[in-house]
């Protein structure tokens, strides 16, 4: 045979990698899909191409090509994790997420072989979700695929089975699409159209949007229990990033401030009064239980607003440190508690901490002290509304919005404080959550923040109204109260238990499979 001349030579290497180039860049189309775009549709053909690069390859082969989408996926979707710490975490992040991408990827191609492949391939996808949800460190959801569709056609799934179920709509959809080109492709050079395949395709692709459809059903506005008047607080910090944590006093300064200027605007009749006042989490870094000056100005803004205020504080308590939000009566000033259940890895406790100071030691005087974590979910009665505290990080958590809306949530607050990620994608990415959850589970959604975004939701999904980032500023609204339960609060974990055992079902199959495929040519 004669040897390859030097442009044939570079074209064989070309289509060696292109399957690489491939898998990275269609991970690159599925960050785009996500907030703060708004190009939810552009997950489909991200993983239409994705079962292109894995469909018929071998387990290793779909191993690092599916390590290769990880990273087009995550590299860009966490750089705020290294906003104001460096690169050092977030490429520590992004390595080690995309593992369970990569395992997602051989999975993918072991029941690409199988009839039927898209479903078990989706199913595959969702598995891999539910482990990042849960390891190393109890789990990091951001990401997940339902995350990117607050603004998508499939949303309305999120009220029929949560975030997994939507999650598995879309990439059922993808991987559909993909299935439906190859095979008329394959038709149209051969005239061999497999005709069960077809149907899968289509199937794979009409069943999702169907379903999405007839869920719409299942989403609502309307007041169940009445409704309440609630005002989300946004007093800004003095400077962007780490540095506000050294301002406590001033930040605590400007949400009083800014409580205390609404409550002008509605004596002078140009405002609202509100039923209940949040604050965002890290809104009093003081702590008023110990500190009478902190505790003084907060009394002070809840008396002249007349109304109860959530208040997010950091306190200390039986040897404890908590990220607490505190349930303030302007009469009888604080009187009920709830404190934060996920705290934040890194952030809020630092695991490994020895192995993390011998590497390096600033690292570990930036959490001083681990932040302990409560145990009950947290639903305020504030002026008859039952309202759920959604700390932040929590609200990535299936289970700590849903256990909320169980224990009696009404509607549910998300108090957050995103000063630390400056003006990085952050804060939208955690808004485009907060309306995820507010279809979910059919409640109304305020989020009151630091420094912007806070946001007002309805139980749609629908942002009401909103605010700028690191400016001050309030937002008064009537928002309805609701009491019944969606069947994805009242299925739980059992929609994503379901998948986990199809995406078993497929894997097993493909081995049993591939053993038998094995030892027919001994037979």
């Amino acid at each position: 045979m004669p040897p390859q001349t030097a442009p044939t030579a570079r074209g064989s290497r070309f289509v060696r990698l292109l399957p690489a180039a491939a898998a990275a860049l269609s991970g690159l189309l599925l960050y785009v899909s996500f907030p703060p775009r708004t190009l939810w549709w552009l997950a489909l053909p991200a993983f239409a191409v994705f079962g292109w690069v894995l469909r018929g390859r071998s387990w290793k082969a779909g191993l690092g090509l599916g390590y290769l989408f990880g990273l087009g996926f995550l590299l860009p979707l966490l750089v705020w994790t290294g906003v104001e710490v460096g690169p050092g975490p977030w490429i520590a992040l992004v390595v080690i997420e995309a593992v369970f991408v990569a395992l997602v990827g051989a999975g993918v191609t072991a029941v690409s072989k199988l009839p039927g492949w898209p479903v078990w391939a989706a199913a595959v996808w969702i598995a891999g979700e539910a482990a990042r949800a849960r390891v190393p460190f109890s789990g990091f959801p951001w990401g997940k695929i339902a995350f990117g569709q607050a603004d998508g056609v499939f949303l309305p799934l999120a009220a029929l089975g949560g975030t997994p179920v939507l999650g598995f709509a879309v990439v059922l959809c993808g991987f559909g699409l993909y299935e439906i080109v190859r095979l008329a492709v394959r038709a149209r050079r051969s005239g061999d159209l497999r005709r069960a395949a077809a149907v899968v395709g289509v199937l794979s692709v009409a069943v999702p949007v169907v379903a999405a459809l007839a869920a719409r059903t299942l989403v609502g506005a309307k007041a169940e229990t009445g409704t309440v008047t609630v005002a989300a607080i946004q007093g800004n910090v003095p400077r962007l990033g780490l540095d506000f944590n050294s301002q406590r006093r001033a930040v605590l300064d400007y949400h009083a401030r800014e409580t205390e200027r609404l409550a002008a605007r509605v004596a002078a009749g140009k405002a609202e009064q509100p039923d209940i006042v949040l604050w965002p989490e890290n809104s009093s870094d003081i702590d008023p239980f110990v500190n009478p000056d902190a505790r003084a100005v907060i009394d002070k803004a809840a008396k002249a607003i007349g109304a109860p205020i959530s208040v997010g504080g950091v306190v200390a308590r039986d040897g404890k440190l908590l990220n607490e939000q505190i349930l303030w009566d302007p009469v009888k000033g604080p009187v009920d508690t709830y404190d934060k259940r996920q705290t934040q890895p890194f952030g809020e406790y630092l695991p490994l901490r020895s192995l993390v100071g011998a590497i390096n030691e600033d690292w570990t005087s930036m959490v001083r002290q681990d932040f302990s974590r409560g145990s009950e979910p947290g639903v305020f009665r504030m002026n008859g509304a039952g309202v759920g505290l959604v700390t932040c990080y929590e609200a990535a958590f299936d289970w700590a919005v849903r256990d909320t809306v169980t224990a009696g949530a009404e509607l549910i607050s998300v108090p957050s404080n995103n000063a630390t990620f400056g003006r990085s994608e952050m804060t939208y990415q955690q808004l485009a959550m907060s309306r995820v959850r507010a279809v979910e589970h059919s409640r109304a959604v305020t989020v009151p923040v630091t420094s912007g975004v806070s946001a007002i939701i309805l139980p749609d999904g629908e942002i009401t109204q909103r605010t700028g980032m690191f400016v001050a500023g309030s937002l008064v609204q009537e928002v309805p109260l609701r009491s019944s339960q969606t069947p994805a609060t009242r299925l739980g974990v059992l929609p994503e238990i379901a998948l986990v055992l199809v995406a078993a079902g497929g894997l097993g199959w493909a081995a049993v499979a591939g053993v038998r495929a094995r030892r027919a040519p001994e037979a």
